[in-house]
């Protein structure tokens, strides 16, 4: 997990933080799947290919990542879905018709893999997030029943401290009763430090709100 580095290079080429809203131009555009093909996978930011502009998902293991950026697109094989978590362990770039790249970063946080490789990820992760030129908005995937983990709080925390623009989205909003969701939401804003309003909430499951991060992901990818 991303822990100590700092790059003030980085910080001062970066936007807010945290940044969330869907600009005019990209309404329109924010109901069609996003076109997007697989380009290649790496395990280090240099060996990916340039990226004027860049969006990446990242999240625990399990958290829903690959169903989400396969929901987008609208294609059910696009990114690998396993019922096996920690499956994602390299860095997997896609292309936007439309201009621009996706990256679906490995999950973090599944125990079940050696504790080098968990070190590996932690460093992939890192460098990606430090390194990658053009990089416009981090997707934090959080899992909306379980709330934010530890390592979730720990990867917020750290996405602060280097001024890393990211915005949080809970996944999995049709396994939260609806009686249940106005306290869950609060419960999950309050965990992550954020406001409720804050949360761009989605399911892959329901198509939730998938055309609201549509439109998100369309509007830091193209001028």
């Amino acid at each position: 997990m991303p822990c100590h580095l700092h790059s003030d290079s980085f910080a001062a080429r970066r936007r807010p933080a945290t940044q969330i809203g869907v600009a005019p131009y990209t309404a329109a555009m924010s109901g069609r799947p996003l076109q997007v093909r697989f380009v290649s996978s790496a395990s280090r930011t240099h060996q990916l290919p340039e990226a004027d502009r860049e969006v990446a998902f990242v999240g625990r293991s399990n958290v829903g990542k690959s169903s989400l950026i396969n929901a987008l697109a609208n294609q059910k094989q696009l990114a690998r879905v396993s019922n096996t978590p920690g499956r994602t362990q390299l860095i997997n770039l896609f292309e936007h018709v439309g201009g621009g790249t996706i990256v679906d970063l490995p999950g973090y946080g599944y125990a079940k893999v050696p504790g080098h490789v968990r070190k590996d990820w932690g460093a992939m992760i890192e460098g990606y997030l430090l390194e990658r030129e053009g990089l416009e908005m981090v997707f934090v995937l959080v899992d909306g029943p379980i709330g934010p983990t530890p390592l979730d709080v720990q990867m917020l925390e750290w996405l602060r401290d280097n001024e890393v623009p990211h915005t949080v989205v809970a996944t999995k909003m049709d396994k939260v009763k609806s009686a249940k969701r106005r306290t869950r939401k609060q419960q999950l804003a309050a965990g992550c430090m954020l406001e409720t309003g804050d949360i761009v909430w989605v399911s892959s499951a329901k198509n939730v709100n998938i055309d609201q991060l549509r439109g998100l992901v369309v509007g830091h990818l193209i001028d």
